[in-house]
């Protein structure tokens, strides 16, 4: 199944924090995506900082992005703690 990202928070240390269309928050690693072609020309936080949605998906300036259902698949599930606005990683 196939979902489009609707939103995202960029996140220190290349981290990437996803809102899917079912509702979903997922965090993804772009860490070890940088080390490799063409991502690796957005490894500096001041090109890395300007991803946005587009189309369903996370875009960089010079047309650079990474399929929705590789964002889903790779990632992990966040929760939100009902007694704060902080979020976490399921286990």
């Amino acid at each position: 199944m196939l979902l489009d990202v609707i939103a995202v928070k960029i996140e220190p240390d290349h981290q990437l924090e996803l809102k899917f269309e079912n509702g979903e928050l997922r965090r993804f690693d772009m860490r070890p995506l940088l080390e490799m072609k063409p991502w690796n020309r957005i490894a500096s936080s001041q090109i890395f900082e300007r991803a946005k949605v587009e189309y369903g998906t996370i875009v960089w300036p010079g047309e650079i992005d990474i399929a929705p259902e590789t964002l889903y698949d790779d990632s992990v599930p966040l929760y939100v703690n009902e007694n704060s606005s902080e979020y976490g990683t399921k286990r």
